[in-house]
């Protein structure tokens, strides 16, 4: 089972989360945060990049063993469901957010077969809708999508809403709110902006 307060110490320890209430992130959205996540940062540190990728197959074991392909969402998924495919020797693919405008038109590069078992591998997952647009793309090329594994998600409802909605499983390997209570029990943020911090969650349009 994924230790979600291990990933999320991980993901502090290399800085690829970054709280600051008092200074909030503006998001492309408009949306002011208290936080910014950038999983990419792993990467470059091999020994917690290997912990992040052992967690990862771990849960794509344990709870999605019918899956029979990856698929990455470009491009910060890439990486992780090419990792993770090679230490299951499962075949790879990823998807782009839209058709490369020259060449074959590809919006899925690589090769995967109708009524194939597809899980997709995300980095991140906040609305929940840019994930759920690479689930269609996949289904309309028919392949069978499985359900989806993330290394962080915010916890929105919306989120959430929008999974249920359209009866995809998915599964992250640490969240938000843990995140955040390591944060509080380490010092990195005060005792007394956890209240702050969790409000954001719960109706981040509204926040800050």
């Amino acid at each position: 089972m994924t230790n979600e307060k291990a990933v999320a110490e991980k993901l502090l320890q290399v800085q690829a989360v970054k709280l600051n209430p008092e200074k909030p992130f503006t998001w492309a959205s408009g949306w002011k945060s208290p936080i910014y996540c950038d999983n990419r940062k792993v990467l470059s540190f091999p020994f917690v990049r290997d912990f992040i990728k052992s967690e990862l197959c771990n849960v794509i074991f344990e709870k999605f063993p019918e899956a029979e392909a990856l698929a990455g969402v470009a491009t910060a998924g890439i990486a992780w469901g090419a990792m993770a495919a090679d230490q299951l020797k499962l075949p790879f693919a990823y998807v782009r957010p839209k058709p490369k405008e020259h060449g074959l038109g590809n919006q899925i590069e690589g090769n995967l077969q109708a009524g194939e078992k597809v899980l997709v591998i995300e980095d991140l997952i906040s609305t929940g809708k840019s994930s759920l647009e690479v689930v269609n793309v996949l289904k309309n090329t028919g392949v069978e999508v499985v359900g989806m594994v993330s290394i962080f998600t915010y916890g929105f409802d919306v989120a959430a809403n929008a999974f249920a909605a359209t009866g995809v499983k998915y599964h992250s390997l640490t969240n938000y709110s843990t995140l955040i209570e390591l944060a509080v029990s380490k010092g990195i943020v005060a005792a007394d902006a956890q209240a702050l911090l969790e409000s954001w969650r719960t109706n981040p349009s509204e926040w800050g």
